[in-house]
């Protein structure tokens, strides 16, 4: 229940409030300089609606997935059609009644958002469609066919992907203080997270201490249906046949030197409900299926680190590169991590507050896609950036092609631009005063100007 508070309702609360409140102020016209050679104009970017936006959102927060890239791209001037997961679809009945009662309180037409559900058939039908630009967000699998799709329209695609983001807790970092953060890294919505904490770097001298305060908290963890009686640490797998996934991806990491710290164990066959206990493994390297593989399960991976230089490649031995997270007592040295690290977030002792900043732009690297949605570039990059420039004071300076360079080309037309590159763009105020007699002597004495040519 908390989960569903914290990563479905405050989220989303949060990034309508930012809208609310900052959104216009990045969608107004943007003044740009005008640069050397067209002083006189007034330059400026002009952010106008793309038209049809098409979102294909997962099911593992399947409230904010919706209103996400919904709010954006309504704000921005666009209307959207947003294909759900199949394993949302009760849901997203819900929260398009929801959304429909909105839209009539605000006089906004019925059919401005529209909600579908279906298989891969449906999602294609996004993509090719009619959109005029598509938000995925899922796996790397299907983010490249939406790709393909999308490649014979040239409809422009947001790809935000899988990821495998890294926990680093450095030796000089409150480590006791760290542990509840990493819990809830590791086991938010039963680590069903595109941007969950999945790789724990912690310093050698410090990784007894966190391994023993983890596994005391992970084993106070209490797992059920949300709905039933007292509150509950970690629910369950969404997706059929995930548990056996993880479980596999656990059993070939013991098999390969990890140990085993917590959890781990498969609920018997016949078992009610898709539930993986947290799991923490210590050791877990490459050659291992679970460095490789994005687990999207509730597994925590201790991998012990010597230096900063050792944990910033090991960080970077990755396909993945969505978010990250470094903890260290000195705020310069943590951030000096991050600034290393192949990712597209970074958070300085805390873990994912760069979504919770809905300022900030959301994706990432490599494997985990490109481009951003939310954040002033996501809002942004729901329009089309179209450049304007006109004259600054038209009644006192106006665009005119000036004589030289005016049809028939006169013989000057050349000396002319060339002492007009010298006077702008010469390297010292001795070249600029040179093109500055060279460009009136083109006026003033042409002929001149021309024998001095033939002659050099």
């Amino acid at each position: 229940m908390v989960d569903g508070i914290l990563g479905e309702i405050v989220t989303t609360c949060e990034k309508i409030h930012w809208l609310v409140n900052e959104g216009e102020k990045w969608l107004k016209p943007e003044r740009r300089s005008a640069g050397l050679m067209s002083f006189y104009k007034s330059p400026r970017v002009e952010f106008h609606p793309v038209g049809v936006v098409g979102a294909i959102v997962p099911w593992n927060w399947p409230f904010h997935n919706v209103l996400n890239p919904l709010t954006a791209a309504i704000f921005a001037g666009n209307a959207i059609v947003i294909k759900v997961s199949e394993h949302a679809s009760w849901s997203s009945g819900f929260y398009g009644r929801v959304i429909s009662a909105a839209l009539a309180a605000a006089g906004a037409p019925p059919d401005l958002v529209q909600i579908v559900t279906g298989y891969g058939e449906a999602g294609n039908a996004v993509v090719t469609g009619g959109s005029d630009k598509v938000i995925f967000v899922g796996s790397t699998f299907v983010g490249k066919k939406v790709m393909a799709a999308a490649a014979a329209t040239l409809t422009p695609v947001v790809m935000e992907l899988g990821g495998k983001d890294a926990f680093i807790v450095c030796d000089d970092a409150d480590v006791k203080g760290v542990i509840q953060t990493a819990l809830k890294a590791a086991f938010l919505n039963c680590g069903q997270n595109c941007a969950g904490g999945e790789r724990f770097f912690v310093h050698r001298k410090v990784v007894d201490t966190y391994c023993v305060e983890v596994v005391k908290a992970v084993n106070k963890m209490r797992q059920g249906a949300p709905l039933g009686d007292g509150m509950k640490d970690a629910g369950a797998m969404t997706m059929p046949g995930l548990p056996q996934k993880v479980h596999e991806l656990v059993q070939d990491a013991v098999s390969k030197g990890a140990k085993l710290l917590a959890g781990g164990v498969l609920p018997p066959a016949g078992s009610v409900g898709q539930f993986y206990p947290p799991t923490v493994l210590l050791g877990v390297k490459r050659g291992m299926k679970i460095w490789e593989e994005e687990v999207f399960g509730p597994v925590m991976s201790v991998i012990p680190f010597e230096t900063d230089e050792e944990v910033i490649a090991l960080a970077n031995d990755c396909d993945f590169g969505l978010g990250s997270n470094v903890f260290s007592g000195s705020q310069s040295r943590a951030r000096h991590i991050a600034s290393k690290l192949e990712a597209g977030m970074s958070s300085i002792n805390d873990f994912a507050t760069t979504y919770m900043c809905q300022s900030l732009p959301f994706g990432g690297v490599k494997q985990s896609g490109f481009d951003r949605f939310a954040g002033i570039e996501g809002l942004r990059g729901l329009c089309v950036a179209k450049s304007v420039a006109e004259d600054a004071v038209p009644w006192l300076m106006r665009s005119s092609i000036p004589p030289p360079w005016q049809i028939p080309l006169p013989d000057i037309a050349f000396p002319f631009g060339t002492s007009l590159v010298t006077m702008f763009y010469g390297p010292g105020l001795l070249f600029k005063v040179k093109g500055l007699f060279s460009l009136a002597a083109c006026f003033i004495a042409p002929s001149l100007v021309l024998k001095k040519k033939k002659i050099a």
